[in-house]
């Protein structure tokens, strides 16, 4: 295994530690998460919050790789593309939207007519019915049918996830244009670094990436930030789940910010760029599950005054 560079170029046994070490992650922190950010805060537990997270992942999670192989084909240009996975992608978000929909009347103990016509009921099913939607024009000669059910379930999911009594337009808007930037960050990356490791090179590819890269991060930093200002006060920081979940959050967005900023420049100056990116690509899959984490935890509207 040989490692030049602050990065090194992955073989197939440092990417199968890199994975393992990102679904661990991933899994402690969708499970426990929830019950370590709450410690000390006097906010009452979320029932099933380990599982929720984790479904919520799962949603998010084929969201991204269908979104993001719909853009990285437009960007890979001539030459093999690697294995679609649109299809798998969006039935597992199918499934996991059904799971949380079955979870809602586990927890609820409403039986599921009366689940099924609450909000998040109603919204969870048109996510799931989106989800396979977005499936069958994957499937068919025209996938790029798939963006109008695939903007359906960003929707539903930005309604479902971040429900507003003042303004609810607004914070509905900034959630859809961030999950979608995000959506685009995370898979369109993971598409390109498929396509560069099966043309064995494809810089090309990458460098198209970075110009989209660009405005998808202007537009994360910007509606991030306006709906942080929004949702928490700056007395809550450190005293809800919520509060120390974003900070975590900012963490290990400043530390994707570095890597990206590193893969630029090694693409810029002639270098391999592909090592920190697939690092970047690795921590944004945990910030994912973080961004999760905070349509689980309390609203600190709630909580304070």
């Amino acid at each position: 295994m040989t490692l030049p560079g602050p990065f090194g170029t992955p073989s197939r046994l440092t990417a199968a530690v890199l994975a393992a070490v990102v679904v661990s992650a991933v899994v402690v922190l969708a499970l426990l998460g929830t019950g370590l950010a709450q410690t000390g805060t006097g906010e009452l537990r979320i029932p099933a919050a380990g599982t929720t997270t984790l479904l919520r992942f799962l949603v998010l999670t084929g969201l991204a790789v269908h979104v993001g192989e719909l853009a990285g084909r437009r960007l890979a240009g001539e030459g093999p593309r690697p294995r679609a996975l649109s299809v798998p992608a969006a039935l597992l978000a199918t499934a996991a939207s059904a799971g949380l929909l079955l979870l809602l009347t586990a927890v609820s103990g409403l039986s599921p007519p009366v689940a099924y016509g609450l909000r998040e009921g109603r919204l969870l099913l048109v996510t799931a019915n989106a989800f396979a939607l977005a499936a069958l024009c994957a499937a068919s000669r025209r996938p790029a049918l798939a963006v109008a059910p695939l903007a359906v379930a960003v929707v539903a999911e930005a309604m479902r996830a971040h429900p507003e009594t003042s303004t609810p337009a607004l914070g509905i808007g900034l959630t859809v244009v961030h999950l979608t930037g995000a959506s685009l960050w995370f898979g369109t990356l993971l598409y390109v670094l498929r396509t560069m490791r099966l043309r064995r090179g494809g810089r090309d590819v990458l460098v198209r990436y970075a110009r989209m890269a660009a405005c998808v991060y202007a537009a994360l930093a910007v509606t991030g930030t306006v709906s942080t200002l929004r949702r928490l006060p700056l007395d809550a920081v450190l005293t809800t789940a919520y509060g120390r979940i974003l900070l975590v959050k900012l963490l290990l967005f400043g530390m994707v910010s570095l890597l990206a900023l590193a893969a630029r420049s090694r693409m810029l100056s002639g270098g391999d760029a592909e090592a920190p990116a697939r690092i970047e690509v690795a921590v944004l899959a945990v910030v994912v599950v973080v961004s999760v984490l905070l349509t689980v935890v309390p609203d600190p509207h709630w909580l304070t005054p």
